[in-house]
């Protein structure tokens, strides 16, 4: 089976304290990570946005993860 970014994102969130912008891009080369998470709450997900600020440049970014398996 093909991996798909939808399958990136649900692997990553599943095994890891999020995602960001940054890191679906350089990991998984997905350039529009906010259209991917938006798919995929739409397919039933519970992806929770969390705003961030970086401690030293105060930089704004969003880590999203995922608080349950999926709704059926």
């Amino acid at each position: 089976m093909k991996t798909t970014q939808h399958s990136n994102i649900i692997k990553h969130l599943k095994t890891a304290k999020g995602l960001t912008v940054r890191e679906a891009m350089i990991e998984y080369s997905i350039s529009s990570l906010t259209k991917r998470v938006q798919e995929l709450r739409e397919m039933g997900y519970n992806i929770v946005s969390n705003k961030k600020k970086h401690p030293v440049t105060g930089q704004r970014y969003v880590r999203y993860t995922m608080q349950e398996e999926m709704t059926q």
